[in-house]
């Protein structure tokens, strides 16, 4: 089974671009951090690669330093640079982004929802298989939008 979940903030503000086909994508990088020592911390820094769907949301909604949760596989390539040297690369093909911001720090211009790449109230399918984007009708509303936050929590408390 190929399957990664990763937690962390993006380190690029998503940019979506089409191939010469109309398939939409967009290419980020993700910063996670890990245990390194008993006091200190590493980060390590993925790129992340969506299509389609997946790709317009984060183009739509996310930006540099967002923290979202990521679930997707591993993909590996290799090419020659410019130096002619081969390079192997390892991609995250991502299959479902959303926030993991509170919705208090979410600040991002939008009505402070959580949004989710699955939602279907985002896009409606036309009849010559792309997708067109459908602001005027917001996503229905959660229970967690109704959620007055609690007592807050440390990042630093969190077993991930």
């Amino acid at each position: 089974m190929n399957k990664v979940f990763l937690s962390g903030n993006l380190t690029r503000d998503p940019e979506v671009r089409y191939t010469q086909t109309g398939k939409a994508f967009t290419r980020m990088g993700i910063a996670v951090r890990r245990p390194y020592s008993k006091d200190k911390d590493a980060v390590d820094f993925f790129n992340l690669t969506a299509w389609e769907k997946t790709a317009e949301f984060c183009g739509r909604y996310f930006m540099k330093g967002s923290r979202v949760l990521v679930e997707g596989r591993l993909q590996t390539s290799s090419y020659e640079n410019k130096d002619g040297v081969k390079v192997n690369a390892v991609d995250i093909m991502v299959e479902n982004i959303e926030f993991a911001d509170s919705k208090r720090a979410n600040t991002g211009g939008d009505d402070g929802r959580n949004y989710s790449e699955q939602s279907s109230d985002r896009y409606s399918e036309q009849p010559s298989g792309g997708y067109q984007s459908r602001q005027s009708t917001p996503p229905k509303k959660s229970s967690f939008d109704e959620f007055d936050g609690g007592e807050p929590v440390d990042p630093d408390d969190t077993p991930f």
